[in-house]
C-alpha cells in the first residue's frame, strides 16, 4: 500500500493519496482545489487516480474532488448519508457513486471501509483502511473532521456559519454517539485527520500530523467524558468564531465548485490603471505588513501572503467583486491567486508589480506604543481591539472597544472618518490589516499599536510586580 499525505499550511488542511502498488489503482481523499500535487505524485509513484472521495461537504475550503475527477476521469465517491438536505447537488451530473454506511471501496489489495460518523456534519464519513497484503487488521482511519489529534470536530458550524438554526446540540449528541462506536477498533489504529493546528474546524487541534486511537483515548479530552450531556456542554463551549466565508464554502461545495482546469497565466496590469482598479475591484497588496506600512497606495487593502492569508481574505473580500493584486513578483501573485481560489475567490483579474505601483504618490501607516494607551485615551483617541471574542473575554485594555477584525468594516461604518483611532490585536498581525481596512474606508487618523495585547499585558504585569 502506498500512502502520501498532502498539507496546506494556510488552510491547516490534510489530504491523502492511497494506492495499491500491485494494481496501480489510487484514490484521493479530501483533495484541495489545486490538484497539481496529486497529479504529480501519481505520476512520480506510477499509479493511476481512479477514484476520488471526501469525508463531508467542507465549510473551510473549496473541495478539489470535482476538479480532480474532471482532470483524471476518476469516479467521484460521495456520501449519501445525512438525509435529503445533505446530498451533493453535482453527484448525478458528474456520474458519482454514492456511499453508505458499511460500503467497501476496493483498490487491488487495499480496502476502505465506509463508516457514517455524523456530528461535525450530518453526512460525514470516515474510512477505515485495510492493507490486506499485510494483514486483515485495520491499519488506519481517515477521520476527516470527525476526530483530530487532541480534539474532535466542532458541531456548531451548521448553525453559526450556515445559519441552520437548532443544529448545534443535535450535532454534538451525534458526535458523542460516533465517538462511542470507536470502542470496537484497536488501539494500534492510526488516525489520519483532515486538519491540524490552526484550523477553525476545532478549538484545540494538535500540531502533530497523525496519532493512534490508543493515544487519543489516553490524551484527547473528548474520550475522558463518558456522559453525553457533559460532552455536549464541553464541545460547544469556547468554539472560535467561524470565518464569514464558511457559509459560502458550504453552499459552493454542495452545489458543485466550478472546474478551473489547468492554471492560466495571470495578466500583468499597467500602473496607470490602478485608479480604475480601485474603483471597480478590491485591490489587495499582499506584501508583508512592514513593507506596506512603509509605503503603499491609498485605498489598497493589505493582507500579507502568510499562513493567515486565506482566512483574512475570506473574511474581508466580497465574492461578488473583482480582485486585483499588488505583489513584488509575478510568482508571488500566482501563489496568492491559488490561495484565493482555494476558498472560491475566483475573480482575480490581474496583478500590479509593487515597484511600479510605488513609483508614485504613496502614504505610510503610523505606528504607536501600546503601553501609552492611557495617554491616548486621554487625548480622545478611540482604541479598537480587533481580536476574537474569546481573547477579549480573557482580558482587555481598560477603555478599549471591541471590534473583531472580520467585521470591522461593518462595525465602524457609521463612525465619523475624522475620529482619531488606535488599533491593536494580540501581537500585531491583525492590527496591521485592520489599520489598512480603516484607511481604505477613509479614516484619516489611524495608529497601529505595535506589540498588541501581549506587550501591554506584559508591561502591566511588570508594573504590578514592582
Amino acid at each position: 500500500m502506498l500512502v502520501r499525505r498532502f498539507y496546506d499550511d494556510r488552510l491547516a488542511q490534510a489530504s491523502y493519496l492511497i494506492a495499491c502498488q500491485r494494481t496501480g489503482e489510487g484514490i484521493v481523499i479530501d483533495p484541495a482545489r489545486d490538484v497539481t500535487p496529486y497529479l504529480d505524485a501519481a505520476r512520480d509513484e506510477g499509479v493511476r487516480i481512479t477514484r476520488v472521495t471526501e469525508t463531508h461537504i467542507h465549510a473551510d475550503f473549496i473541495s478539489g474532488a470535482r476538479e480532480l475527477a474532471a482532470r483524471t476521469g476518476a469516479t467521484p465517491l460521495l456520501s449519501a448519508e445525512g438525509g435529503a438536505d445533505w446530498q451533493y447537488g453535482w453527484a448525478e451530473s458528474d456520474g458519482a457513486e454514492l456511499l453508505h454506511e458499511g460500503d467497501v471501496i476496493t483498490l487491488g489489495r487495499v480496502r476502505l471501509e465506509v463508516w457514517h460518523t455524523p456530528g461535525h456534519t450530518p453526512e460525514h464519513l470516515a474510512f477505515v483502511v485495510i492493507d490486506s497484503a499485510r494483514s486483515e487488521e485495520p491499519v488506519a482511519m481517515l477521520s476527516g473532521d470527525f476526530l483530530f489529534v487532541g480534539d474532535v470536530g466542532r458541531p456548531d458550524l451548521l448553525e453559526k456559519a450556515a445559519k441552520i438554526e437548532g443544529t448545534m446540540a443535535a450535532g454534538a449528541q451525534q458526535l458523542f454517539d460516533s465517538l462511542q462506536r470507536l470502542a470496537t477498533l484497536p488501539d494500534h489504529l492510526q488516525i489520519w485527520p483532515g486538519h491540524g493546528a490552526g484550523s477553525a474546524c476545532g478549538k484545540a487541534l494538535g500540531a502533530v500530523p497523525t496519532s493512534t486511537l490508543g493515544y487519543e483515548r489516553r490524551s484527547n479530552w473528548a474520550f475522558a467524558i463518558d456522559n453525553a450531556d457533559d460532552f455536549i456542554e464541553a464541545v460547544l463551549e469556547g468554539q472560535p468564531t467561524p470565518p464569514r466565508y464558511f457559509g459560502t464554502m458550504k453552499r459552493m461545495n454542495r452545489a458543485g465548485p466550478t472546474v478551473l482546469g489547468p492554471p492560466s497565466a495571470l495578466p500583468s496590469l499597467a500602473a496607470d490603471t490602478l485608479p480604475a482598479a480601485l474603483g471597480n475591484s478590491s485591490v489587495v497588496d499582499i506584501r508583508p505588513a512592514a513593507a506596506f506600512a512603509a509605503a503603499h497606495r491609498r485605498g489598497t487593502l493589505n493582507i500579507p501572503l502568510n499562513k493567515s492569508f486565506t482566512t483574512w481574505a475570506g473574511w474581508l473580500l466580497p465574492y461578488d467583486r473583482d480582485i486585483t493584486l499588488i505583489a513584488a513578483e509575478p510568482a508571488i501573485a500566482l501563489e496568492a491567486r491559488r490561495a484565493l481560489q482555494s476558498i472560491g475567490l475566483d475573480r482575480v483579474r490581474g496583478a500590479f508589480g509593487s515597484a511600479e505601483i510605488l513609483d508614485g504618490a504613496t502614504v505610510q501607516s503610523r505606528k504607536g506604543d501600546i503601553t501609552r494607551t492611557e495617554a491616548l485615551l486621554t487625548e480622545g483617541r478611540q482604541i479598537l481591539d480587533v481580536r476574537e471574542p474569546n481573547e477579549w473575554d480573557a482580558g482587555h485594555i481598560p477603555g478599549a472597544t471591541h471590534h473583531p477584525l472580520g467585521t470591522l468594516e461593518e462595525s465602524m461604518a457609521d463612525v465619523a472618518r475624522d475620529t482619531p483611532i488606535a488599533v491593536h490585536c494580540q501581537g500585531g498581525g491583525r492590527s496591521a490589516i485592520g489599520t489598512s481596512v480603516l484607511e481604505r474606508m477613509g479614516f484619516s487618523d489611524v495608529i497601529d499599536l505595535s506589540g498588541g495585547w501581549s506587550a501591554w499585558d506584559a508591561e502591566a504585569r511588570k508594573a504590578t510586580a514592582t
